[in-house]
């Protein structure tokens, strides 16, 4: 005889799994199938009978042994309502199925939050910006108030009671099995109106679609995931509290700045004689300003340093207050310099470094450079890039 897992499917647990492992895998299956998140109720139901079954140390060993037919024939196949369970061990409810029974959540439900993500420039953040938002949202028909039709017209379904569900018995054998399906007279809804009762606007909904434009204030200084709630603003419904619209700031990628908190990091090219005999460069900012940076002469920059300039950076969000701009400086070297003018080179520069003398044992021989094909190059490059991965990574710690 086959052995019944069905019940152990249904949570996604093995055979021999514990009373915690049990509840844990019905939580998380039950918070995702419950009708009030938009799940399965039939589904939600199954899962909720098989937790029933499977948390009673009784009823599963009567269940491992002799499957459901088992259950039937002992009288222990359960038949609590799966919201009363679902609150008992994790509080709420709701309505099951859609119906219009009485919700079992501490005060009225609210509907699900609207949620946009807006792209927005790294100026933007930089300088604030008000920008226009255009969302369709569900609100109470205003012909007849949320009623779906003519007042007292909407009535409770009688084939269901008012719970979008019907509940039907099938005998199989000695077995009888209880099934739970959606109510036909009034779709799941839990009422029912004559067709000339009801509005013409929303067509019994209660509910029709309406266009709505928030104007959204993006703030100096803030930062990509941050979010704007407008209150209230999301889908109406009767008896249902309208959740949020929740705007989530999403930071666009920059061309020349990278933004790190309050601060700004930019690369800037300069060339090899501003580099060693002082000059200027300047750096257009994300306003209308270009920042004009001097180099003093004597002052000599060496590749890939990295200089700030203060009070240049991001506003902090609250007071506005201004971080460092970070400059990393790379140098540019010209490709050919005319040997005529070495000589005015080497009265300027640091004298070259001596070659070593090697013992007369040491046979010294004279070579050339050449240039590296761009492919072997490139393999050079990888091959340090893999080595260096090798290696354990060292982080600078924040200043």
């Amino acid at each position: 005889m086959v052995k019944e897992r069905k019940f152990y499917d249904l949570l996604d647990v093995p055979e021999d799994a514990s009373e915690a492992d049990l509840k844990k895998a019905y939580r998380k299956k039950a918070l995702r199938l419950h009708p009030d998140k938009g799940g399965d109720p039939e589904l939600f139901k199954e899962v909720t009978h098989a937790y029933e079954i499977l948390s009673d140390p009784q009823k599963r060993s009567i269940y491992d042994a002799r499957g459901e037919a088992g259950l039937s024939e002992s009288g222990g196949m359960g038949g609590m309502d799966p919201q009363d369970l679902f609150s008992q061990l994790f509080g709420g409810g709701g309505f099951f199925g859609g119906g219009g029974g009485p919700s079992r959540n501490q005060g009225p439900r609210k509907s699900k939050d609207l949620v946009h993500r807006v792209h927005v420039s790294l100026e933007d953040l930089y300088k604030g910006k008000t920008t226009k938002l255009a969302l369709t949202r569900n609100v109470i028909c205003p012909k007849c108030d949320g009623k779906g039709g003519k007042e007292g017209a909407m009535k409770q379904c009688a084939s269901c009671q008012g719970r979008g569900a019907r509940i039907t018995l099938r005998q199989m054998g000695p077995m009888i099995q209880q099934m739970q399906t959606m109510c036909e007279d009034c779709s799941g809804t839990g009422e029912t109106i004559n067709f000339k009762d009801k509005c013409k606007t929303c067509n019994a909904r209660k509910v029709v679609s309406e266009k709505k434009m928030l104007e959204v204030h993006i703030d100096k200084g803030m930062k990509g995931g941050q979010t704007i709630t407008f209150a209230g603003e999301s889908d109406q419904a009767p008896g249902v509290v309208p959740g949020d619209v929740v705007i989530v700031i999403e930071e666009k990628p920059h061309d020349r700045f990278k933004r790190q908190e309050n601060n700004l990091i930019t690369e800037v090219e300069i060339d090899l004689l501003t580099a060693l005999g002082g000059g200027q460069f300047s750096i257009k900012h994300l306003d209308d300003r270009a920042l004009l940076v001097n180099i003093p002469a004597g002052d000599v920059i060496k590749h890939d340093a990295v200089k700030v300039i203060q009070g240049q950076g991001m506003p902090s969000q609250r007071h506005h207050e201004m971080g460092d701009l970070y400059v990393k400086l790379g140098v540019v070297w010209p490709d050919h310099i005319d040997p005529d003018k070495i000589k005015l080179l080497e009265r300027v520069l640091p004298p070259r470094n001596p070659v070593p003398k090697y013992p007369k044992n040491i046979l010294v021989e004279d070579v050339e450079l050449s240039d590296v094909d761009p492919r072997e190059e490139k393999n050079l490059q990888d091959d340090e890039m893999d080595q260096d991965q090798d290696e354990p990574r060292v982080q600078c710690a924040n200043q």
